[in-house]
């Protein structure tokens, strides 16, 4: 494993200004708060683990992690500050079988 002794910076430090959700985003949002299923939440701390199917293979596994996780938060009001422990994955499947796995549990647990 490699160390390296820096401060990990925040994606919140990343961009300058201001950030707007885009029309896409804002319809993706509502699309996936509208199909997920009711489910019961563990107390935290959290353990996720999503897995994404993707048509492409070029994507990358970690960018619809963040818009995911505040999905989620606004779903299941989960703090994604409370996510000590996260395993992510990519599949690649035809187009138009794309998918998105997630589990939550608690980290204890």
């Amino acid at each position: 494993m490699v160390n390296i002794k820096i401060k990990p910076l925040s994606v919140n430090k990343v961009w300058q200004g201001r950030r707007f959700k885009t029309k896409e985003y804002k319809a993706y949002e509502q699309e996936v708060l509208l199909i997920l299923p009711k489910i019961e939440v563990p107390e935290p701390p959290y353990s996720v683990c999503y897995e994404f199917g993707f048509s492409s293979p070029l994507s990358d596994l970690d960018n619809p992690i963040k818009p995911l996780q505040d999905i989620l938060q606004k779903k299941y009001g989960i703090d994604d500050k409370h996510i000590f422990h996260m395993e992510a994955s990519k599949r690649i499947v035809k187009k138009g079988e794309e998918y998105i796995r997630f589990s939550i549990s608690n980290l204890q647990g």
